[in-house]
């Protein structure tokens, strides 16, 4: 009997570690989650001023990260270079993204190894719409990504090869245009967003 009972103390303590606390939001074991992105208060008024979601999904306990880059606010202009998009550290927007901290870095390693570091994205037409799977970073266990913040920068990420020790930092990806905080949402976000960004996809 005692057995049997450490065998649950077991399990609770695994479900804990692995498994976020979701307010019966779970869907066969589904977490998903909504970062509704807003300009930083620290930029410039005649900077971008980037608005919508980037939405993350992940199967318990084994399956990849998918993410949904969902964007608006890029100038129209369609010569413009690629934006940068990390995961940080923290979720604090007391001062604007300037407060996230750096990149989220759990395994102490060079830029752009980091579980976050999602590389540049292409606006076209003011927008980003971007579907990617299999992602590094994750949702479930002591490494999560929930309450972390997402930041969208100025500038396109140099991939580590910069030659500099911002490089391995952080890309030399410049300010940071807007941020958001990572939470949990239900599934109806994600069902609403993916067909159109499937459909930009194909097209």
């Amino acid at each position: 009997e005692s057995l049997h009972e450490i065998q649950k103390q077991v399990n609770d303590l695994w479900q804990n570690l692995l498994y976020p606390v979701t307010g019966g939001n779970a869907t066969d074991g589904t977490i998903y989650t909504t970062c509704e992105m807003k300009p930083s208060s620290k930029i410039d008024a005649d900077k971008p001023q980037v608005t919508g979601q980037v939405l993350f999904r992940q199967s318990y306990s084994y399956g990849r990260l998918e993410a949904i880059f969902y964007l608006d606010g890029f100038p129209l202009d369609n010569n413009q270079s690629c934006r940068a998009i990390h995961i940080h550290e923290l979720g604090d927007l007391s001062n604007g993204c300037d407060s996230t901290g750096g990149h989220y870095n759990p395994f102490r390693v060079n830029h752009p190894r980091h579980p976050g570091d999602f590389g540049n994205f292409l606006p076209k037409e003011g927008k980003i719409r971007k579907y990617k799977t299999n992602l590094f970073a994750t949702v479930f266990g002591p490494y999560s990504i929930m309450g972390r913040s997402v930041v969208i920068h100025e500038q396109e990420d140099d991939m580590g090869k910069g030659n500099n020790k911002a490089s391995l930092e952080n890309g030399n990806a410049g300010k940071r245009l807007a941020c958001c905080v990572i939470g949990i949402s239900n599934k109806n976000l994600w069902e609403e967003k993916l067909p159109e960004v499937m459909d930009k996809k194909k097209r």
